[in-house]
């Protein structure tokens, strides 16, 4: 017996063979694609880093492909190619927005680094930035000397500091103003002025200063109260004022180049944007009236992601594109700079999510599953009933018999109250020691049973009662994937984050399964059972019934920003193979580099245990043991053989 998945449960059972069109709306996956991923007509996911159909990248076949060359899944696929298209996407929608609107001032991103610090993406968008006149951000020490190695040679990339900083972070910024760099430094606390106005002077430099401003605006989402008054980073208009007073004091007021903001990551409604943004002008406005050279607005980021594909205001989508929320911010600006009668603004903008998002995509094996559909055997439930003596036959297993007996469609709701009560009266006599374990089994699979064929009727009917409304998750299958949560999804467990999830092939196939998904990890919370569902989430997700001896491969999209660097070591599994790809004008894909993921031996070492010591501390135990005879020597050379592999091998299931 089968379980049609919850969207489909209107579909005729004597119907057309299912499409490739009907899994794109199962999924959602143009909604949430946005033209970067598609189906081909043989059912595989594709990628299209251009957007274009003609020039897309089969998934099943790069994972293959892989395979063949002794990389294994779980493995992170990015491709690069997209990375460009979202950098073009806002380079064209800023460009066109100041176009329309006759502005004067120029727009650039600063990509930050926080977002995703991997080297090699790093470097791929550092030269990007290149061809599309965009920058880099820092918000902390070590970021900060990442991006002054990554800038050598391009002094004229603009660079910009945010968080936190001490002495020697700020020392190093006006020493890097003084070696060309083009570097900015926000002041977040008022403390750091002094220490800017200091190093400064001690270099002879004239830095270029901004000031992060908290805002009576506010973000929207699980990240609003990085914006607002009580917001962590930022200075109150009194603080602004009295940092203007100060740099005209040491006459460096010409030094304060930018006023910054920061509503929050992943903001889903346009209209908050257009709060902070014509509040952001003001104070730019205000600051060009009190004497400062003032000539950028940094509108931070919280360009979101539309997680979900339903285009909405709610906290896995945004209700905005891209070219609405480029015109909003340039048009707000402008007016308020028009009615102030000073400059129109430079305009930067940290659109790190917007960036990274989609262009990394995880795939991982399933590895097995656990079913709640098992037939019972009537006939051998009523005879071991009969053989016992009648004061210790229990009747909820006669009562579960007769619900499953009886069941038709007039009578759903009534069996299933029924077989609720039965169930609940056998968990209670077993707690009591007045049941056997094989007589609890039974009742188990005679509820699991009744359950089904209770929903099975009730989707060819074309409804679900409200009190079966818990079915398809009670009776969902578990699939076991190959992958850590913690490591390579960790906002899915931490904060509840939507990421679209599909199989990345056997895509002309109609699912027959639902299911939740479990990792390899020994946590109970290792799991993903919250899936996209346009404006909501469902619980399950539609899955095909596995194949004897063929994989099976799902992926996990838009994991591009923040995934991979906080991912953590949960069970020491460590970071799983990277692999670049890209299009070439052939019309086939190739693969840049392939990033291999950590080792035993790598993890191991993370958490301070030496492998050599390991190893020679076994070695030694080993011998102890075919010293006395409890080891073979061949056996000895097979576990430390098995041992010496394990350490260089990956940390996930090959």
């Amino acid at each position: 017996m089968t379980v049609l998945p919850q969207n489909t449960k209107k579909r005729s059972f004597i119907e057309a063979r299912w499409t490739a069109e009907d899994t794109a709306n199962l999924y959602g996956l143009r909604d949430w694609g946005k033209g970067y991923f598609g189906i081909s007509p043989s059912g595989h996911v594709t990628c299209m880093p251009a957007q274009d159909p003609t020039r897309a990248i089969d998934l099943f076949e790069v994972v293959e492909g892989l395979r063949e060359r002794g990389v294994h899944t779980p493995v992170l696929l990015r491709f690069d190619d997209l990375l460009e298209q979202r950098l073009r996407e806002l380079r064209t929608a800023f460009d066109q927005a100041i176009t329309d609107n006759e502005y004067s001032g120029k727009y650039t991103c600063v990509y930050p680094v926080k977002v995703n610090q991997q080297r090699h993406l790093c470097e791929q968008i550092r030269d990007l930035n290149l061809k599309f006149g965009f920058g880099l951000e820092a918000g902390s020490k070590p970021e900060l000397l990442a991006v002054l190695a990554l800038t050598a040679g391009h002094n004229h990339m603009p660079i910009v500091c945010n968080g936190f900083k001490d002495s020697e972070f700020i020392e190093t910024v006006i020493l890097a103003t003084k070696l060309g760099r083009n570097i900015l430094t926000v002041v977040e606390k008022y403390s750091e002025l002094e220490l800017i106005i200091e190093h400064s002077r001690r270099y002879n430099v004239r830095p270029q200063i901004g000031v992060r401003a908290k805002l009576s605006a506010r973000g929207a989402g699980r990240w609003e109260t990085s914006g607002g008054l009580r917001s962590k980073f930022g200075l109150t208009m009194a603080d602004i004022v009295q940092a203007s007073e100060r740099l005209r004091e040491v006459e460096m007021l010409d030094c304060l180049k930018m006023i910054h903001c920061h509503l929050g990551s992943q903001v889903y409604d346009i209209r908050n944007f257009k709060h902070a943004v014509t509040e952001l002008a003001y104070i730019y406005a205000e600051l060009r009236r009190l004497g400062a050279s003032c000539d950028t607005i940094d509108i931070g980021g919280g360009l979101g992601v539309d997680y979900d594909g339903s285009q909405s205001a709610w906290d896995s989508s945004i209700n905005y594109t891209i070219a609405e929320y480029a015109a909003d911010v340039v048009y707000r600006i402008k007016n308020v700079c028009d009615d102030a009668k000073v400059p129109h603004a430079n305009i930067v903008s940290e659109s790190g999510r917007f960036i990274a998002a989609h262009s990394s995509v995880l795939i991982c094996n399933v590895l097995g599953r656990t079913r709640f559909d098992v037939k019972p055997d009537v006939k051998k439930i009523r005879t071991e009933l009969e053989a016992l003596e009648p004061e210790k036959q229990p009747q909820p297993v006669f009562d579960l018999v007769d619900a499953y007996e009886r069941i038709t469609d007039r009578n759903l709701v009534d069996v299933y109250h029924d077989a609720i009560q039965a169930r609940d009266e056998a968990m209670s006599l077993f707690s009591l020691g007045y049941m056997s374990l094989p007589m609890r089994a039974h009742c188990e699979v005679l509820f699991w049973s009744i359950g089904r064929e209770i929903l099975e009727r009730s989707m060819r009917i074309g409804e679900l009662a409200e009190e079966f409304e818990g079915l398809p998750v009670l009776l969902s299958d578990i699939y076991f994937c190959n992958f850590s949560v913690f490591q390579s999804a960790p906002d899915s467990w931490a904060i509840d984050q939507l990421f679209p999830i599909s199989p990345i092939h056997r895509l002309d196939e109609q699912p027959t399964r639902v299911g939740v998904l479990a990792d390899i990890t020994c946590d109970s919370d290792g799991k993903i059972e919250r899936f996209v569902d346009k404006r909501e989430e469902k619980k399950i997700l539609e899955l095909h019934d596995l194949k004897e001896g063929e994989p099976y491969y799902l992926g996990i999209f838009l994991v591009g920003a923040y995934q991979e660097v906080l991912g953590d070591l949960h069970n020491l599994f460590g970071d799983t193979h990277v692999v670049h790809v890209r299009f070439e004008e052939d019309g086939t894909w190739s693969i840049d580099e392939i990033v291999a993921g950590d080792t035993v031996a790598e993890v191991l070492g993370y958490v301070q245990f030496d492998a050599d010591q390991l190893l020679r501390t076994l070695r030694r135990d080993v011998e102890r043991a075919v010293k006395t005879g409890r080891l073979e020597a061949g056996d000895s050379k097979a576990l430390m053989a098995f041992y010496e592999d394990g350490m260089q091998g990956y940390t996930y299931l090959e």
